[in-house]
């Protein structure tokens, strides 16, 4: 959801109304958002097939499962490394003009491995090398491409829009390996089918720049303030992750299921060439098996998310991919092989569609690309580090052994999982709390070096007088007010009681600047209000706490003005 300040109405407040059906595909009634869909759709088609006809043609240029197993690092490391930047410039700078610049830095990165695959001018570090540039664009389009989802459609649409956005993902999946294969096996040199299909990727992207430059984007929320820093809003986006128990449950959870699952990602290359004795086009038919189930499972998700608990999702996918790896490693059948596979398929879309919803319910607008950044640089870094594991593994053993290996840590992972629970109960309420009071005016000193906004640090106290019948209950809840402090700012937070009145109780939290503190306010949303709330009521006087803000006194010269304005 973008940003929004408290003096603002909701962001689906006369923007995209949510149609009257909320059917899994309602939201391809908003035709901005439908637009968006179908060039997504055409360039996932073009990812996939590059994924089959890439992955293959290392296969011909190198006989290493290492070297092999490492095109899956190749595409997963940059999100490991620049999903919080990217999340952190997504929630700063125009999306708008991020996506374009990005998507066309895609291009050309496909267009040039397209030239000089068509020249023979290309090594297996070569090719790695274009894979990681190309993931870099990836990675820093894909928080940007996530969070303008809110902007296309009202809030209660997200988890459709999630299960649809996989099922593009998926419809290109299904189809997109056996065309890459297929192109590839029908020349015959793998330079030139491949260079025709990293060509068609290249020509992809253009379908979704053109959507971009048409898109007339209209912000719903422009802060008034200031906007942070890219190190700031890293720290930021660092800060609320650890402060944020079901942020840090779906993160857990994507990287215990990625790191393991990336052995079938890693390594089914290897399955089909050595154990099925398949080729080009065998390869593609089993991704695409992958990408058949995908499609089930986005298919039903909706009807099933309403019906089945997330965590049982979870578990139901990760059995699934028990059982798939033990067959990869075991069962020679090609038939078989592609009839668990679509099930695991299933499993997939399932669990990173279910996790995915979670985290974008989960944080509230002001943190949302961030905290996707988060979740995508944990996704790939999860893969990126399983697939160097694995791909070792079956380097200095056996593919099977790797197999095998990746199957045990999954079985043995899952009790771990399964104490961190996902969209469990009611959702918060998420949108931000319209104040209906100014924020305080902060008093000047002529001839003290610091300026407005950036002066700081800046201490706020907040008195209240609370009966010893309600200590225990007011404790309770102000501990859990802590992590709402310091998620949204805060640096240091304390409560203390009076020592001579213990029903005087003083709670004192520190803002690196007095523009955190304004920008604090902006962050509390209406759920977080709701615990203020409670906390008020205990408050025994007939007027409300007491506030004071407090600055840092700087030392100043003995000569300096000494009026304030």
């Amino acid at each position: 959801m973008p940003l929004e300040t408290p003096d603002t109405a909701p962001p689906t407040e006369g923007l995209n109304p949510a149609p009257a059906s909320t059917s899994g595909l309602a939201p391809l009634s908003i035709p901005l958002f439908r637009d968006r869909w179908i060039a997504s759709t055409i360039s996932n088609l073009g990812t996939w097939m590059q994924d089959t006809a890439g992955t293959w043609l290392m296969t011909s240029l190198t006989a290493s499962p290492l070297l092999i197993a490492l095109m899956q690092t190749a595409a997963s490391l940059p999100i490991f490394f620049l999903g919080l930047l990217a999340g952190a410039t997504a929630d700063i700078f125009d999306r708008r003009k991020l996506l374009i610049f990005w998507q066309t830095w895609m291009l050309v990165s496909v267009a040039l491995l397209a030239v000089f695959t068509f020249l023979g001018h290309i090594s297996p570090w070569a090719l790695l090398a274009f894979t990681f540039l190309l993931n870099v664009g990836s990675a820093m389009n894909n928080p940007a491409w996530q969070a303008i989802v809110p902007e296309l459609v009202p809030r209660a649409l997200i988890p459709d829009t999630v299960t649809l956005n996989a099922a593009s993902n998926n419809i290109a999946r299904a189809v997109g390996p056996a065309i890459g294969g297929l192109m590839v096996a029908a020349f015959k040199s793998p330079h030139a089918g491949a260079g025709w299909v990293f060509f068609l990727n290249a020509a992809s992207f253009a379908g979704v720049i053109w959507v971009l430059v048409n898109w007339k984007r209209m912000p719903l929320f422009k802060s008034a303030l200031p906007s942070e820093r890219i190190a700031g809003s890293i720290r930021s986006g660092l800060r609320y992750i650890r402060y944020s128990p079901p942020l840090q449950a779906s993160l857990l959870r994507v990287f215990l299921f990625t790191f393991f699952v990336s052995a079938v990602w890693s390594l089914l290359a290897l399955v089909a060439k050595r154990d099925l004795h398949q080729g080009a086009l065998g390869y593609g038919i089993l991704n695409g098996a992958l990408g058949v189930g995908a499609l089930i499972g986005a298919s039903t998700l909706p009807r099933v998310r309403r019906k089945v608990p997330a965590d049982t999702i979870i578990t139901f996918a990760t059995v699934a991919y028990v059982v798939t790896l033990l067959i990869l490693a075991f069962v020679k059948s090609p038939p078989i092989v592609i009839g668990i596979l679509v099930v695991a398929g299933y499993a997939w879309t399932s669990t990173m569609s279910t996790l995915n919803v979670s985290v974008q319910l989960s944080v509230p607008a002001w943190v949302q690309a961030r905290a996707l950044g988060a979740y995508l640089m944990t996704f790939q870094g999860g893969l990126a580090l399983g697939s160097i594991l694995w791909g070792f593994v079956a380097e200095h053993t056996s593919t099977p052994t790797a197999l095998v290996a990746s199957s045990i840590g999954l079985t043995l992972s899952l009790p771990i999982a399964l104490r961190f629970h996902i969209l469990r109960g009611a959702m918060p309420d998420l949108t931000p709390y319209q104040w209906k009071n100014p924020p305080p005016i902060l008093a000047h000193f002529d001839g003290v070096p610091d300026e407005q906004p950036t002066a700081g640090p800046v201490r706020i106290s907040v008195e209240y007088v609370i009966p010893i019948a309600h200590y225990a209950e007011f404790t309770r809840i102000i501990h859990q007010f802590r992590d709402v402090r310091l998620r949204d700012g805060a640096i240091r937070w304390g409560i203390f009681r009076d020592a001579q009145n213990p029903e005087l109780l003083n709670e004192t939290f520190v803002m690196e600047s007095w523009l955190d503190y304004l920008r604090s306010r902006e962050r509390l949303t209406t759920a977080d209000m709701a615990i203020r709330d409670r906390l008020r009521a205990m408050h025994s006087l007939d007027q409300p706490p007491h506030i004071t803000h407090q600055l840092y006194a700087r030392e100043v010269p003995l000569d300096a003005p000494q009026t304030t304005h």
